[in-house]
């Protein structure tokens, strides 16, 4: 059935004007899909291999660790098996089992501790390796002659934890985004090309050049940017423009490669292939937006580098004192010193952070939240203002029935709607397609024909049953005067009339259907301080419409793909936190470009690539409840970091000896248990998030 004169008034984006394409640098006309995949290549494989790295580190270093407890002095001495465990030569059988553990496991702390210490920001590298360096010399001095105790099981079970904590922390964290391997992807891999007998052939797309013409067959994807040249159809854009209609193409229209044909079958002239397609200047639009993104600083590494400064103070501080001024001896002053250093090593803080993360991740995973980017997710408990894409987002991304008014008493609704579908389930324009969906009961229909551009008619239970556009009865000069019509028209909803032997009856409004959901989550998130926008390629008139039912703050229309990054940029600069929910390729560069990133997991596998966090039920309520629980989650990691060096602000002092004279000092054993028990405490506070998260729901 050709087109409704109505689709003729819904705007469609515009691609992308090709004077941007020069920026892209890195995409050439024949390895665009290449160039898109080694981005993901080397990033993925890399991040796969620090992963796998830390775990192979770990394991290894606890299979050390156990004969390392087993054979250390103050072990054994803690758990009262006294020197039964104890042979010639354990020491240095312990020695060695130490520096092999201290140089293999805590080979990533140290090289951690250059890297810091270069770019001049100790952190979390620099206090693990200061640790672990000082109870690995101070117990091998002790090994070879120095008075005094070892260390080396705090050295193995800090570097056992650290590795563990790391672990855990890099499995949390996204790997490289493959964002412009999915976009490369929406590019069939060959092109029926038109040769210049006539004939057909199959080639691949980097043999396209402009000029050439192809051959688009019903349900393909188009092959590149081009202008019809003969054929009628009507293309799927929504995943690249957000246009949620299916917009009717004939010779002279523009199409877009991507693009997904609909019933008939077209031949296209190119315009416009490699790094200037429209597709090309998206992955370019991506992939700056990525590159710009700014990175956080990860609360675990203040704390550490808080730390640091007071381990190296105190140790200072500590051996002076009773050295210098209070007149001990060295191995007195130095077991105070090392007792100060070693009991500041963070294994609580070490695991405050990751141990959080990852039952946030799992709490989020369960409920179908995808946690891709935790430092974005940690940012999410400051959104201040929150950008929806309309198309599939907020509305189901399918066109259906919404009003349907009826113009005469000797007809009803529902009657006018089921004759309506009988006559559209025999077409195949997407408007048809709506009205016929939206009444399941099938009538006996006769003599069905497409009146050219203007509608369909058939004889339904002996009726003549005509459906058919504004233009038509326009034409006929049998416009109805209603102001219900007018309303329609106004909120930008297609309207088609339907005619019963020669009279109109009624109209059928349809318009892009608005998610039950996505009303209640606009409401929340207002009531949580969130300032809610909407971005769509829509015209003014729906936006509005779908703006008003929804209670939004805020909408932008008619905004180009290329133009919605920018827009994000815009609500950036008016000193908001901003989030994009999205799950379009248009919305991908807007998506990086957002502060945090949502996607919606019912959309293509290029938003949910480019997104920080993915919404698998595809429910805007969903963007209320990660909310939620990146507020909670921010709140446990205080928590943890509080106690963890709260623990330490106790603990220092007396393994420093200020209680000395009166005959209260710290043992390296009782350090040792309380070094434990701050962990315990940290592990199990990590556990109680699911009851915070629901509280804060």
């Amino acid at each position: 059935m050709p087109p409704h004169e109505a689709d003729e008034q819904t705007g469609h984006a515009k691609p992308v004007p090709s004077a941007t394409g020069a920026q892209g640098g890195h995409m050439s006309h024949e390895h665009g899909r290449d160039a898109g995949h080694a981005a993901h290549g080397h990033a993925g494989h890399g991040h796969a291999g620090m992963v796998a790295d830390f775990k192979r580190r770990f394991w290894i270093s606890l299979a050390f660790t156990l004969p390392i407890l087993t054979l250390s002095p103050m072990i054994q001495g803690l758990l009262g098996i006294g020197t039964s465990l104890r042979f010639r030569g354990d020491l240095y059988v312990l020695f060695a089992l130490s520096s092999f553990v201290f140089f293999y496991g805590g080979y990533p702390f140290l090289r951690g501790l250059v890297r810091e210490l270069a770019a001049k920001t100790p952190g979390m590298m620099t206090l693990i390796s200061t640790a672990i360096t000082t109870a690995y010399v101070y117990s091998s001095a002790v090994v070879f002659g120095l008075a005094g105790k070892v260390f080396f099981w705090e050295l193995a079970t800090l570097i056992v934890i650290m590795l563990l904590g790391h672990w855990i922390e890099m499995k949390s964290v996204m790997g490289a985004s493959r964002a412009l391997e999915e976009l490369a992807r929406l590019m069939p891999s060959q092109a029926h090309k038109i040769m210049p007998d006539g004939s057909l052939a199959d080639v691949p797309l980097g043999d396209l050049r402009v000029g050439d013409r192809v051959v688009v067959r019903p349900g393909e994807k188009v092959p590149a940017d081009g202008d019809v040249v003969e054929g009628d159809t009507s293309v799927n854009e929504a995943m690249l423009t957000g246009e949620s209609v299916p917009v009717g193409k004939s010779a002279g229209s523009k199409v877009i490669g991507g693009s997904i044909n609909g019933e008939g079958s077209i031949t296209v002239a190119v315009t416009r292939t490699g790094r200037d397609s429209f597709l090309s200047q998206v992955i370019d639009l991506v992939r700056q937006a990525q590159e710009s993104k700014s990175k956080t600083q990860d609360l675990a590494n203040r704390a550490a580098l808080w730390l640091t400064m007071i381990a190296l103070a105190g140790g200072a501080v500590t051996f002076t004192a009773w050295f210098a001024f209070l007149g001990k001896d060295l191995a007195f002053a130095l077991e105070r010193t090392v007792t100060v250093m070693v009991i500041t090593c963070p294994h609580a803080l070490g695991l405050a952070v990751p141990l959080v993360v990852a039952v946030s991740t799992a709490i989020s995973a369960r409920e179908g939240l995808l946690i891709r980017d935790r430092a974005a997710f940690e940012r999410a408990r400051n959104i201040q203002a929150i950008v929806f894409d309309k198309t599939g987002t907020l509305t189901e991304g399918r066109f259906g029935v919404t009003d349907v008014h009826t113009l005469t008493d000797d007809v009803d609704a529902t009657e006018l709607l089921k004759y309506a579908a009988a006559v559209e389930a025999h077409s195949e324009h997407p408007i048809a397609r709506a009205i016929a969906a939206s009444n399941p009961v099938t009538l006996p229909v006769e003599g069905f024909r497409a009146i050219p551009g203007r509608g369909a008619e058939a004889r339904v239970e002996g009726k003549s049953v005509k459906v058919v556009s504004p233009g038509y009865l326009r034409e006929k000069g049998l416009t109805p005067d209603d102001e219900r019509i007018e309303a329609l028209a106004g909120q930008g909803k297609t309207v088609v009339f339907v005619m019963m032997e020669g009279e109109v009856k009624g109209a059928v409004a349809l318009a892009d259907i608005i998610r039950p959901e996505s009303k209640s989550a606009v409401m929340q998130l207002k009531a949580m301080g969130i300032r809610c926008m909407m971005l769509t390629g829509d015209n003014a008139r729906v936006a509005r419409w779908v703006s008003e039912e929804i209670g939004l703050d805020e909408y932008f229309a008619e905004v180009l793909p290329e133009e919605k990054a920018a827009r994000v940029k815009d609500v950036q600069e008016r000193g908001l936190v901003v989030a994009m929910t999205g799950d379009g390729v248009n919305d991908a560069p807007a998506l990086a470009q957002a502060d945090v990133g949502i996607a919606i997991g019912a959309g293509t596998d290029v938003a949910v690539e480019t997104a920080d966090i993915v919404l698998v039920k595809s429910n805007p309520l969903d963007v209320v409840s990660i909310i939620g629980l990146a507020r909670a989650t921010y709140r446990k990691m205080i928590q943890n970091l509080a106690w963890a060096t709260g623990y330490n602000a106790l603990a220092i002092p007396l393994a420093a000896g200020v209680l000395y004279e009166s005959g209260i000092i710290l043992s390296p054993a009782m350090g040792a248990v309380l070094m434990s028990l701050s962990t315990v405490i940290v592990a199990v506070n990590a556990r109680f998030l699911r009851i915070a998260k629901h509280a804060q729901a």
